[in-house]
């Protein structure tokens, strides 16, 4: 037997989330199964958890999109009993059990062999969101960015992705503008490497004017909506800004003028369907690159029965950093 937070139907149509004992035969197909030792709290774990489910397709589920562990056994020749491994994405956790358990049997293609110097708690201090942050920064630099250019706005820089965003950014040598709404977050974001604290307030809505000064040389976007509309219209020439969320809104009320005259470029980022090589080495880049003892300063511990609350102050906008869920807990 093994735990596992179970969300399923009540009489009434809704849903409730709790911790219970399963048997291993409960888990669904897949080549590997995986002694999981850490998960994490997304946004879409927050969907999941709460009251309708979100984006579950059936029950009981096991939510919980990412998870680091060691491999228990493998019908995969890739994958040996002992290894460490992460995963990230491929719907997990929404269509598939996902890693707010002991144990999980996945795919062996959605996984990636942990580099060395990354224990499995540092990963899941990343995890999803991280390795967002890493993808878009990759991204950006793929399209031209470079250190000197300017300042890179990271919006929403308080949240999982932004967190890391901005301690990336900072330890590359780019200079980092940090946009929070909540003012007793700019010490936070300084010691992450911030160079500038950017008010919510005065960049959160469009303007009349479809171009602004020249003002960002990139930027990690995690809002979308009138924000990334916004921005679109301050960026320098020739620059990108990456859309990693939408916690603004879908709907992006922008002009066209900022891809015509300033030929700014807006690159979605998916983290879901990400191709294995370029998972592979956005992996082997964070655990170069991302300053791994400023982790501290941005993540919590929890239990998976924190789960259920976590998931709904992530939603509500309340929570700082990252959240690293301990599931032997």
């Amino acid at each position: 037997m093994f735990r596992a937070l179970i969300v399923d139907k009540t009489e009434d149509g809704g849903t409730e989330a709790g911790v219970q004992e399963i048997p291993p035969d409960r888990l669904p197909e897949g080549e590997v199964t995986v002694a999981v030792e850490y998960s994490t709290v997304n946004y879409k774990d927050g969907l999941c958890v709460g009251p309708g489910g979100g984006l579950v397709r059936s029950y009981p589920h096991v939510p919980g999109i990412d998870f680091a562990g060691t491999v228990e056994s493998s019908d995969d020749a890739r994958y040996s009993p002992g290894d460490r491994v992460v995963l990230t994405g491929w719907r997990v956790g929404e269509a598939h059990w996902g890693g707010f358990a002991e144990k999980a049997r996945v795919k062996a293609d959605w996984l990636v062999p942990l580099p060395s110097g990354l224990s499995t708690f540092q990963a899941m201090a990343v995890g999803t969101a991280g390795f967002t942050a890493m993808l878009a920064v990759m991204t950006l630099e793929d399209h031209g960015l470079r250190q000197g250019q300017g300042p890179v706005l990271v919006t929403g820089a308080s949240g999982g992705v932004g967190s890391v965003a901005t301690a990336l950014l900072a330890n590359l040598g780019y200079e980092v503008a940090a946009v929070t709404g909540r003012p007793e977050n700019a010490e936070y974001l300084i010691a992450l490497g911030a160079s500038r604290i950017v008010p919510r307030e005065d960049i959160a809505e469009t303007v009349k004017r479809p171009l602004e000064t020249e003002t960002w040389a990139g930027c990690v976007d995690a809002v979308g909506g009138p924000m990334l509309a916004r921005v679109l219209g301050q960026l320098k020439y020739g620059a990108g800004a990456a859309a990693v969320g939408l916690t603004g809104g879908t709907d992006l009320p922008a002009k066209i003028v900022p891809f015509l005259l300033r030929g700014v470029n807006l690159l979605g980022i998916d983290s879901v369907m990400q191709p294995q090589d370029a998972r592979a080495r956005a992996w082997r880049r964070i655990a170069q690159e991302l300053p791994l003892d400023m982790l501290e300063e941005m993540v919590q511990t929890a239990a998976l029965a924190d789960v259920p609350r976590l998931g709904a102050e992530i939603l509500e906008g309340r929570l700082r950093g990252r959240v690293v869920v301990d599931v032997t807990r």
